[in-house]
């Protein structure tokens, strides 16, 4: 395959077809369903915590496992289990991680004790690994490759950013309204209709990879990136002059250097090194994972300005933060349409480009109310931004792949997504605090936190510039010369 249509998929696009068929709506319908609860539910219990550390009893210390809990599988097993997609049926694994949803928000909604939530956290992060990258297989093999599955993948994105801003929402609101227990119980009416939903209208894929999975590569891998997880939210609620973390991402690099010289040699690898080369999997990954790493953390940012600096309460710093993510919707929808004329690594790098400029304008918050309005300004801009990232990443990471490895594709791309939501706010995090205290000793607690506040905008605006910049040069130049010389 030539770099073009490495890059566009030129063959499968001019063949593919422009309107969908009435199956493949109801299709749609139903894998869209299961990713905006998936979504959700990573940020449906933030609002909550404090609510539910009071009625379970949690200490401080371990309140942070009901989101460590989720985070260390979800993120941990998703490669193996996108790989697991494509040996055994996206359709069958997906039923399974779906039900596994299921039955953990149940058991999470009537847990009586500390240890029950944490397990059905547990549960719920297993569920997510499983259910995500299938998801998503399914859905690029539904459409062939061109217009038709970037629109799908345009929605996919604009519901993913959508279920994160609604996450907040929606967990504030069933809180305050009913009980922290409806975060979960949400889940389990929804789920039965995606079950049913699924078995009704999705049928299982024709083609499935018929090899033995790679076990040496399963446990390098997934032990791997479970030490990176760890170590990375150790980090986060420990700091990161805790010894603890630096032993784990030791371990974690040991192990994911040893995973690429076991696929290297082994005869069914679980990630081909052929495919982990491949630029538009190495970049398309990487620039998805610096958007959402970033949005992640400029999330935490401004609820940590509106909360410290301007006292705002935690449900209203919730509105005032899910409500300019309905751009990242908006831009989600709208987004294919950008990519149809200039490519998606082209979308995907000029994204990035106004994530960061967008972000930047938070350097200028004060103590002042009328702040607020500058920080729905950058939210509204960065969040529509960062809509494009989502679909762009997620078609350059999965564009000429064939059907047979596409859970293997958007296991990649999962993984990254996962990884950045971990990553994100404890780096950032980590900045903030060092400034913070650098200042503490010769400004007001106030000027203080708003120093340690600029310092972090600072670092994900610089951050989000350089990864566009890397994108361009690595990725989308080529891709742009490839299509001019065609």
């Amino acid at each position: 395959m030539s770099d073009l249509e490495e890059m566009t998929g030129t063959r499968a696009a001019a063949a593919a077809p422009d309107r969908m068929t009435g199956q493949q709506k109801l299709a749609l319908a139903v894998l869209l369903g299961a990713q905006f609860m998936l979504a959700a539910d990573f940020s449906i219990l933030t609002v909550s915590l404090p609510v539910i550390g009071d009625s379970l009893g949690f200490s401080l210390d371990n309140l942070q496992w009901i989101t460590t809990g989720f985070a260390l599988p979800a993120a941990g097993f998703t490669l193996l289990f996108g790989r697991i997609a494509d040996l055994f049926g996206r359709r069958r694994v997906f039923i399974m991680g779906v039900a596994l949803l299921a039955t953990a928000s149940l058991v999470g909604g009537l847990a009586q004790s500390a240890a029950v939530l944490v397990a059905a956290r547990v549960a719920q992060g297993v569920a997510t690994a499983i259910s995500v990258p299938s998801a998503l297989s399914l859905l690029t093999t539904t459409f062939q490759e061109g217009p038709l599955r970037q629109r799908a993948l345009g929605l996919n994105g604009a519901l993913l950013g959508g279920g994160f801003s609604a996450g907040a929402l929606l967990g504030g609101a069933l809180t305050q309204l009913f009980s922290w227990r409806w975060s979960f119980l949400i889940n389990v009416p929804v789920a039965v209709l995606v079950l049913i939903g699924t078995l009704m209208v999705i049928p299982e894929a024709k083609s499935r990879t018929h090899t033995r999975l790679d076990v040496p590569g399963a446990i390098t891998v997934t032990g791997g990136l479970l030490a990176l997880v760890f170590g990375i939210t150790t980090a986060g609620h420990k700091g990161w002059a805790e010894p603890a973390v630096y032993i784990w991402l030791v371990a974690s690099a040991a192990l994911l250097v040893t995973f690429y010289f076991v696929e290297l040699k082994s005869p069914n690898p679980l990630a081909p090194v052929r495919v982990l080369k491949r630029r538009t999997v190495r970049w398309g990954n990487f620039g998805g994972f610096a958007s959402i790493a970033m949005a992640t953390a400029i999330s935490f940012s401004t609820t940590l300005y509106m909360q410290k600096v301007l006292g705002f309460s935690a449900f209203t710093t919730g509105v005032a933060i899910g409500l300019p993510g309905i751009l990242t919707i908006v831009g989600g929808t709208i987004a294919p349409r950008l990519l149809a004329r200039i490519g998606a690594p082209a979308v995907l790098a000029a994204s990035l480009v106004v994530q960061s400029l967008a972000y930047a304008v938070l350097l200028w918050l004060s103590d002042s109310d009328s702040s607020v309005v500058l920080v729905f300004a950058a939210l509204a801009v960065g969040f529509f931004g960062h809509a494009y990232s989502l679909v762009s990443y997620m078609v350059s990471a999965t564009s000429g792949m064939p059907d047979e490895e596409q859970g293997l594709a958007t296991g990649l791309t999962t993984m990254s997504m996962q990884i950045a939501i971990t990553l994100g706010i404890p780096v950032v995090s980590a900045v903030i605090s060092a400034r913070t205290s650098s200042l503490a000793a010769t400004e007001s607690e106030t000027e203080a936190v708003l120093g340690g506040l600029h310092m972090g905008v600072l670092v994900n605006a610089a951050f989000l510039l350089a990864s566009a910049l890397l994108v361009w040069f690595f990725l989308a130049r080529r891709g742009v010369r490839d299509r001019a010389d065609a």
